[in-house]
């Protein structure tokens, strides 16, 4: 019985951590970034913002870019479309403070959300 109240614990923290595209609409501060060639970097004045009618922003020491975003259907893939450039991210992780992605492109970038 404590075995099966164990498992049933464990079934119901892994389901809390299964995000959607719901959580990840809003403002998310570039924290670390390692390039493809494994330096690491700390930007700074990087955000991206996920709107929730697929809109998208890009900021970065006070520029902005307009685009599109989506999130696959089981939430593993992330494409951003900044004018003709798009780019697929493999989601590392993910909930409701922290996100990591990655691709062949940029690297490993870690974000955190930020509350306004």
């Amino acid at each position: 019985m404590k075995i099966a109240a164990t498992l049933i614990l464990l079934l119901c923290t892994f389901a809390g951590y299964s995000q959607t595209a719901k959580e990840l609409i809003g403002k998310w501060k570039l924290v670390k970034q390692t390039n493809v060639n494994g330096q690491v970097t700390t930007p700074k004045d990087t955000y991206q913002v996920f709107m929730e009618d697929g809109k998208f922003q890009g900021i970065h020491n006070g520029d902005s870019r307009n685009g599109k975003w989506k999130l696959s259907e089981d939430n593993k893939t992330l494409t951003i479309k900044v004018s003709i450039i798009s780019i697929k991210f493999k989601v590392e992780s993910f909930d409701d403070k922290k996100r990591v992605i990655s691709s062949d492109k940029t690297g490993i970038l870690e974000y955190e959300k930020v509350a306004e």
